[in-house]
């Protein structure tokens, strides 16, 4: 696919993931413009001021709740990346009504908007809390993508299309447990929620890689899932803070004990590649299952998850996340 001639607007843009995925675009495929579509205007600033103030970058100001000024943001775009979210799942859980809003009812008014403006691919970003969620944010994401993969129905002969990724933790971003620990690494004492509790994660590196590759391959209706490793929350807490006492917290509401990327019944429509699995749309839409010639299909039962993942990060492997991550850190204050 060449990006060259592509315009791109990604909502949700002065995020962990909007910065990094401008920054790789920019960088190494060179589109025609971008446009960052967000809500928060100083945000916007501290990124322009950042090193982001590129001839072929440009800031819209808008909220996803907002659909005249979605359709107005998106004339003559070609790619939407959809990354505007709630996420936390604490404040989702205290403001259902706020998350629905954003999370769901912006979702659709994305599709509509895209739809009307003659977007050629819209990729929405979700996160394994989608899958059997037990809190409002999982919720609200299941319904995105469900939205996403239906939508495709309302393209009907238009070129629009729309597609999901769907990965686990991204090491290092806002609300990660990783600058969580570093901060309490002085006080010599870790807060943890349970020692038994295992996650997915990725880093943000190779989260944008693979949108970008997915938004490459993408025919419209498949979720995709990319092959990543779990890791032990007490792993971390080791590696950061060796000597320092572990205290058990409890698991907060919403929260669980491992986390599922692919469960059983959606295991039937899923094929498996070498570096991902694709999640083929369960109804009868006209494309979208051509992924099942070539990949493999999954044995009857078949589960992701975090605790039974077969790939494991190893303590030298966290050691060299929580490094980069520290050098980060200070890189970000020395600037």
């Amino acid at each position: 696919m060449d990006w060259t001639n592509q315009v791109v607007l990604v909502t949700g843009g002065t995020g962990s993931f909007g910065r990094k995925f401008v920054e790789i675009m920019l960088r190494d495929f060179k589109p025609g413009k971008m446009i960052i579509f967000s809500r928060d205007e100083l945000k916007q600033h501290e990124m322009r001021i950042s090193g982001f103030d590129h001839i072929d970058l440009r800031y819209f100001i808008g909220d996803v709740r907002d659909l005249n000024r979605l359709r107005r943001a998106m004339q003559g775009v070609d790619i939407v990346v959809h990354a505007a979210a709630l996420k936390q799942v604490p404040a989702c859980e205290y403001n259902p009504m706020e998350a629905i809003k954003t999370n769901i009812l912006g979702s659709s008014n994305v599709i509509e908007a895209a739809l009307d403006a003659g977007v050629s691919k819209v990729m929405a970003l979700s996160t394994d809390k989608a899958v059997n969620p037990i809190n409002l944010y999982g919720a609200t994401k299941l319904a995105a993508e469900k939205l996403f993969v239906q939508s495709n129905a309302y393209a009907g002969g238009k070129a629009t299309r729309y597609s999901s990724v769907r990965y686990g933790n991204v090491v290092g971003s806002r609300g990660s447990v990783i600058p969580v620990f570093l901060k309490q690494r002085n006080k010599k004492k870790l807060t943890i929620t349970d020692e038994r509790m295992t996650r997915f994660w990725i880093t943000l590196y190779q989260g944008v890689g693979f949108v970008i590759r997915c938004i490459e391959q993408m025919q419209g209706g498949e979720v995709f899932v990319p092959k990543i490793p779990s890791m032990k929350i007490v792993d971390i807490a080791k590696v950061i803070a060796p000597d320092a006492e572990l205290e058990a917290i409890g698991i907060r509401a919403g929260e669980k004990l491992h986390e599922v990327l692919i469960h059983e019944d959606e295991a039937r429509v899923t094929v498996e590649l070498e570096d991902m699995f694709v999640v083929q749309p369960s109804e009868a839409l006209w494309f979208g299952h051509a992924w099942q010639d070539i990949g493999q299909p999954l044995a009857e039962g078949f589960r992701y998850a975090s605790d039974s993942n077969s790939e494991w990060l190893t303590l030298d492997q966290i050691k060299e996340i929580v490094s980069q991550i520290e050098a980060e850190q200070l890189e970000s204050q020395v600037v």
